[in-house]
């Protein structure tokens, strides 16, 4: 029987919620679709994170410079780096009290202070820590590598075939904009990665909030925690 290799494919979001790592955790490869277009106006989640603050969801973004053209993910860069301290003043303003702030501070604000204007670079940089130290055993891909023109589930075929994959894991909301006839023609068996139920103790609220940045889940039960209840360690 054929090795069976499991693939994801994401956009380099900014320090992403559970979900997103949850996918990259089920990966045995993760590309990184950092060479498609950066939304033309307002922001999305590779440049705004949702944070729990003053007990209610607030969110955070970085300003990015936009050309006059398109421009893709892996082109665009910073505006300025005011936000990193708006975003290091809220995280010691609303989770110093949590119970692992003190363990886990410095190596979340060096990850903050990170010293890029790429936008990409700068969220695979904190993707990567972070999976490394919940022991992912997922290799992580740029989408850039293999230079591929073709759009929409075409590209993502032949980014998997690239990766040698035999199952690709989708998000939850993928059949609104992907033909999933196609995998099926190229012998690419479609499965749904959805995050288990799993909700945790937030500092300053009984109601918990979906949804946020894996930051609050570190800050409020710590990384050990995260591995031995959601993420635990695979063997190979």
């Amino acid at each position: 029987m054929a090795h069976q290799i499991s693939v994801g494919i994401h956009q380099p979001n900014f320090m992403p919620w559970l979900g997103y790592f949850y996918k990259a955790y089920q990966s045995d490869k993760f590309i990184f679709l950092d060479d498609v277009q950066f939304i033309k106006t307002g922001s999305n989640y590779t440049n705004r994170i949702s944070l729990v603050l003053s007990g209610e969801e607030n969110h955070i973004t970085i300003p990015i410079k936009r050309g006059s053209g398109v421009q893709n993910i892996n082109e665009t860069e910073m505006l300025n780096e005011k936000w990193k301290k708006k975003l290091l003043g809220s995280l010691q303003a609303n989770y110093a009290k949590t119970p692992y702030f003190k363990e886990h501070k410095e190596m979340i604000f060096e990850l903050i202070n990170f010293n890029t204007t790429n936008l990409a670079s700068y969220n695979i940089n904190f993707i990567e820590h972070i999976a490394e130290l919940l022991r992912f055993k997922t290799q992580f891909i740029k989408s850039s590598t293999f230079k591929i023109e073709t759009e929409s589930t075409q590209r993502l075929i032949e980014l998997l075939h690239h990766v040698d994959a035999t199952t690709y894991l989708s998000g939850s909301g993928g059949d609104n904009y992907q033909d999933t006839k196609l995998y099926a023609q190229h012998n690419i068996k479609l499965l749904y990665s959805k995050l288990p139920t799993f909700k945790h103790k937030q500092y300053q609220t009984d109601k918990f909030i979906e949804g946020t940045s894996i930051i609050d889940a570190i800050f409020n039960i710590g990384l050990n925690n995260l591995k031995k209840q959601l993420f635990i360690p695979k063997e190979k």
